[in-house]
């Protein structure tokens, strides 16, 4: 009786190993690929969020430089609106001075040509009450004025606090 052997083909050790060796380095390889594939993606997702974020500062930025100037500029305003109320102001206590003055020297010539005392009391009481009429009536239309450019030179600078509650009071957006 014949026994047969079957043979299995058999592969070296060598060939076994550098098998093993190139399953080992293409796993690697791919490995390698998809970390790389992974941290590009990583990166080109930080950039955007990088740019994005900058984009959003450097808006804000502009938002508040340009707000500041705003701001500025209302102040600017309010003190011009002032400079021009104590200018009016000015004028109306030169002009009333003046005035003041010519009465006041009117009546002075007045009374050197007053032949009684009773028409000196009566020219000097007329005096003393048209000029406190007269002061009553400046300190009036001066208190008018006043009240006048603190209204005016205010709406600036209220123009500017309601635009910053507007703005504060919007929900931030994302």
């Amino acid at each position: 009786m014949t026994t047969r052997t079957k043979t299995v083909p058999t592969k070296s050790v060598e060939d076994a190993a550098t098998e093993a060796k190139q399953t080992v380095e293409n796993l690697v390889k791919v490995g390698q690929d998809a970390a790389t594939r992974n941290y590009e993606q990583v990166m080109s997702v930080a950039r955007d969020q990088i740019e994005k974020t900058s984009q959003k500062f450097f808006r804000s930025y502009e938002e508040l430089a340009s707000f500041g100037k705003q701001n500025v500029d209302a102040v600017i305003q309010s003190q011009a609106i002032v400079a021009k109320g104590v200018e009016e102001m000015s004028r109306a206590l030169i002009a009333f001075g003046q005035a003041s003055l010519e009465v006041g020297v009117a009546t002075g010539k007045a009374m050197i040509g007053v032949k009684t005392v009773r028409e000196l009391v009566d020219l000097q009481t007329g005096f003393a009450k048209s000029s406190f009429d007269s002061l009553v009536a400046e300190g009036t239309k001066l208190s008018e004025i006043g009240v006048k450019v603190a209204n005016e030179a205010l709406e600036p600078i209220n123009a500017r606090v309601n635009a910053a509650v507007e703005k504060l009071s919007k929900p931030i957006a994302a």
